[in-house]
């Protein structure tokens, strides 16, 4: 009975992680496309007062920083996400470890995959660029605090959905799997 029911926890853990990478992935894609084919580069729209979509391309990092050339950052992130899932499926394997430690580890893969795809492929299908060397859609903006003029104090980043997966997911580690990060 032990050999069976890990093989289905090894299998649930395996479709688990399948199903949010896929899932994430599918989700930014489709979002990324809406807004790079109905909205004009640099367009924004208020949704609510304090919700934006603004159509912006980083051609950088998080947050538009650019330490590396382009086709090194898209190599780092293909290196990292094939480390990432070198290290999930280590995970899967050890049956102590938690489902919601393996679950944040996908969605940090999922969130680089869904900016690698940007990468690789969004210059070739719009035309701005070679395989490689595509930007990334960004959409989301957050103008929570504003001062008297109307500026905004805080929150000035333009991100997208692979970022807040990202995002989530390490904040996610950090407040509740720390340990497991031994």
């Amino acid at each position: 009975m032990g050999k069976i029911g890990s093989l289905s926890s090894r299998q649930g853990r395996i479709w688990l992680v399948i199903g949010i990478v896929l899932g994430a992935v599918v989700i930014d894609q489709a979002i990324k496309l809406y807004i790079a084919t109905h909205f004009a580069l640099g367009e924004s729209r208020e949704v609510f007062s304090w919700f934006w979509l603004c159509y912006v391309e980083n051609n950088g990092m998080a947050f538009g920083i650019e330490w590396f050339s382009k086709l090194a950052l898209t190599l780092f992130r293909l290196v990292a996400v094939g480390l990432l899932s070198w290290y999930i499926h280590t995970l899967i394997k050890k049956e102590e470890t938690s489902t919601g430690f393996i679950a944040t580890i996908a969605f940090i893969i999922a969130g680089a995959l869904g900016n690698i795809i940007d990468c690789v492929f969004y210059g070739k299908l719009f035309g701005y660029a070679g395989w490689f060397y595509g930007r990334v859609v960004d959409m989301f903006y957050f103008p929570l605090i504003r001062n008297g003029a109307g500026e905004v104090l805080f929150f000035r980043p333009v991100f997208n959905f692979a970022d807040s997966c990202i995002t989530c997911a390490v904040g996610v580690i950090l407040l509740f799997y720390w340990r497991s990060l031994r």
